[in-house]
């Protein structure tokens, strides 16, 4: 498993939010010179659900989290430190029960 990234470097940062599930789910983008985005988010408490156009790797800075991929049938537990990858049009399932999910969303061609 790769190291989950500290910082971004020569970034241009987007100051809107995007905010999600009134609020219980926060990021920003980040988007790089070779024209790559990132989102940098924060996950409250409470069960979400995403639809996926690209395929994405959610990476857990801090925090933990269940995850049910579309088609699944189980929930796996991600930590601070791990990530899980989700499939083009698809989607996901994502749970926080206690304190806050840290991820970093990078979308992938």
């Amino acid at each position: 498993m790769s190291a989950i990234p500290t910082e971004f470097t020569n970034v241009t940062a987007v100051a809107k939010a995007n905010v999600y599930f009134d609020g219980k789910v926060v990021s920003h983008s980040i988007l790089f010179a070779d024209g790559s985005k990132k989102t940098l988010g924060l996950i409250y408490p409470g069960s979400y659900h995403f639809g996926t156009d690209k395929a994405e790797r959610m990476e857990i800075v801090a925090g933990s989290c269940e995850v049910k991929l579309d088609g699944s049938d189980s929930m796996t537990t991600y930590n601070g430190g791990e990530y899980f990858d989700v499939p083009a049009k698809s989607g996901f399932d994502i749970a926080v029960t206690d304190g806050i999910a840290e991820y970093i969303c990078s979308f992938i061609d």
